[in-house]
């Protein structure tokens, strides 16, 4: 095995845990998982991705790279008034639905009909909330976001891949530097898997469940399955759909959100810095399922580690971590001219956090947007007749 596969995994895995996991425990702490529940979902979620690369990368001779639902734990944060055994419902329905759209060619279809801009502009409402709060949080504690912040926005005039990562290795210096965070007495002890029964409470399922599936697939899944093909490769898009979706199911058990298809960690291991031929650039996946494995044990003592920092500088972690993806789902909103409106609507809807018949703003805010979108098109019709 290189040594570059290695370095590579090991950055990828990395970033793709450093870079989010304070949004992960934000999205636990709002459907009121408790602390062993919390465990259960890293733990969980971290030993789906490891099997799920390990796995497709060897049947398909691909280096496919998994990734858990970044848009889908911000989703999942915005959440109020779920349970974590509804949360657990909603998240087995999520993955439930990947597994069929890989089984079923006509649902895969039916997703594809949602304009992209509106997809879009639900995922900005969604994340739009969350990075408000990093000014909040910089006015809280500015000794250590302000820190935090140039050192994400220098790093990432380099190598943004880095620059998450580089923020929270800062955050924890100055937080235990300069005694705003006690260090907790470590302990290895090992993670264990919680399981918890799912409440499958209808608004819920349409307010959490829909949307997560949609996020997932819009935001994360055809995202990845582009980066294959930009590096050269051909996705094995209908095996990964169910292969991911059924993983997602079953981790949903154990209090985990859906993993999917990787984009920017993946990108780290598809160059020629990872293996000059590109045929045996598949077993990158091997060791990246590998070193999640590493991270899934070493799970309760990096929680141990996160939990003892300041609410504010998690605040400002999540933050500046969803700068990106803001700018991407931003991007894709106002891309094209013709659903421009439509996508404001579903991100004013879903970005205002309204609930109505308990479910939840992201539904809402699709439901607007496609409404103004068929209105928007009638109209055009009419006037070209």
């Amino acid at each position: 095995m290189r040594a570059s596969m290695i370095s590579s995994a090991l950055v990828a895995s990395l970033v793709g845990y450093g870079s989010t996991i304070a949004l992960v425990l934000s999205a636990a702490a709002a459907v009121g998982a408790s602390p062993a529940q919390t465990a259960s979902w890293v733990f969980a979620i971290c030993l789906a991705k490891a099997a799920g690369s390990a796995l497709l990368s060897y049947w398909a001779r691909v280096p496919v790279v998994l990734a858990w639902s970044t848009p889908g734990a911000a989703l999942i944060a915005a959440t109020t008034g779920v349970s974590m055994a509804e949360a657990v419902g909603a998240f087995v329905l999520s993955g439930f639905l990947v597994a069929l759209t890989g089984l079923i060619r006509p649902l895969g279809r039916v997703v594809a009909m949602i304009p992209d801009g509106i997809a879009a502009g639900m995922l900005g409402g969604v994340l739009l909330p969350f990075c408000l709060k990093g000014a909040g949080a910089a006015q809280a504690l500015p000794g250590v976001v302000l820190p935090m912040v140039a050192v994400f926005v220098l790093v990432r005039l380099k190598n943004p891949a880095l620059a998450v990562l580089a923020a929270l290795a800062t955050g924890l210096a100055l937080a235990f530097g300069l005694g705003l965070a006690e260090w907790p007495a470590l302990r290895l002890p090992l993670p264990v898997l919680e399981f918890t029964p799912p409440a499958f409470r209808p608004d819920v399922l349409l307010g959490l469940g829909v949307p997560l599936y949609l996020v997932t697939m819009a935001s994360q899944n055809l995202p990845g399955f582009a980066t294959l093909r930009a590096a050269g490769y051909e996705p094995p898009v209908r095996p990964a759909l169910v292969v991911t979706g059924g993983l997602s199911a079953l981790a949903g058990l154990f209090c985990a959100h859906p993993v999917s298809m990787a984009a920017i960690t993946a990108a780290i291991c598809l160059g020629d810095d990872t293996h000059p031929d590109r045929n045996q650039r598949w077993k990158v996946g091997l060791v990246y399922g590998a070193v999640w494995v590493g991270l899934a044990l070493l799970g309760p003592a990096i929680l141990m580690v996160l939990g003892a920092l300041p609410p504010a500088l998690m605040l400002a972690l999540v933050a500046v971590a969803l700068l990106g993806p803001l700018t991407g789902a931003l991007t894709g909103a106002y891309g094209p001219a013709e659903t421009r409106f439509a996508a404001t609507v579903t991100l004013a809807v879903t970005a205002s956090g309204v609930a109505a018949f308990g479910i939840g703003a992201a539904f809402w805010g699709l439901l607007a947007g496609l409404a103004v979108h068929a209105a928007e098109v009638v109209a055009r019709r009419r006037k070209s007749a």
